[in-house]
């Protein structure tokens, strides 16, 4: 059982599975929405994502025509987002998570639009855009 929280603690959740890999999105707009300059996301099933606490502290931005991004309206973590296609999915933000978890399906995305500042150094597979 993997848990987490926002920064506040007013949010809590619970995902009962494995995070299958860990995507690193090198955007513009994951940029601004984390103020990094990347955002470490993992896919998970919707249905197995519960939130224990704090849905009351939820506020979502629609950043794009298709795509919601949910974050704490108290601290401002963001938590996940989701695309309206694939509303089965949820892309967890992965810096939320309180307990320890592995995988070694690592990878960049959107690394063409990386932030100039920023040089990617790891070995992990890169991706011009999306990972098709």
């Amino acid at each position: 059982m993997i848990e987490g929280s926002c920064l506040c603690g007013g949010v809590h959740y619970k995902y009962d599975g494995e995070i299958q890999e860990i995507s690193m999105c090198h955007c513009a707009q994951c940029r601004k929405a984390q103020g990094t300059a990347f955002v470490a996301v993992g896919s998970v099933e919707s249905a197995k994502f519960q939130l224990v606490s704090g849905s009351a502290l939820l506020k979502q931005y629609r950043s794009s025509p298709n795509k919601i991004r949910v974050f704490c309206s108290n601290c401002g973590s963001p938590l996940y987002s989701e695309l309206d296609g694939k509303p089965q999915v949820k892309r967890l933000r992965l810096g939320t998570i309180d307990t320890a978890f592995t995988s070694k399906n690592k990878f960049h995305i959107h690394a063409a639009s990386k932030a100039p500042w920023h040089e990617i150094i790891d070995d992990y597979p890169q991706y011009p855009g999306a990972k098709t």
